[in-house]
């Protein structure tokens, strides 16, 4: 089983902090996850991605999760300190990153190229927090392409 299934699989909630499309959320919630966006910087813009009689539902709940097992950012790097801040006080075992750039710097909503030496960077910041760190693989493709379910 790759790195990439395992924290999958064992991950029942996500936190997502800002995203690239709705494809996002939406399909996190389609496999089964708790999905909780924040939407802004105002402490009360959190938001609940549920499935109701199949389709995508957004719920606002006003608060911050107690619990993510997975914080997944789509936020500038100089931001991943604070995001690294927020995944340990909700017991998060990942941080997921995604730039939304493609191999060479261009927007790409599925995109996940970052620079190498930002990536290195990253990596020490998130890993140094005793988390493990993704960066290389878009989440959606990687939940449809998995079969993931909960």
């Amino acid at each position: 089983m790759s790195e990439v299934q395992q924290i999958l699989e064992s991950a029942g909630s996500v936190l997502v902090v800002d995203w690239p499309s709705r494809d996002v959320p939406e399909t996190l919630a389609r496999a089964g996850f708790e999905v909780v966006v924040a939407g802004g910087p105002e402490p009360d813009s959190y938001s609940a991605y549920e499935v109701r009689d199949g389709e995508v539902v957004v719920r606002h709940i006003g608060l911050a999760p107690d619990h993510a097992d997975l914080v997944y950012s789509h936020r500038p790097l100089d931001e991943l300190p604070g995001i690294v801040a927020a995944a340990q006080k909700l017991g998060a075992r990942t941080v997921w990153y995604q730039s939304g750039l493609g191999s060479g710097g261009a927007d790409d909503p599925h995109g996940c190229w970052v620079p190498e030496e930002q990536s290195r960077q990253a990596r020490r910041v998130v890993e140094g927090a005793g988390l493990a760190y993704v960066e290389d693989t878009y989440i959606a493709d990687a939940v449809r392409g998995l079969g993931v379910q909960k």
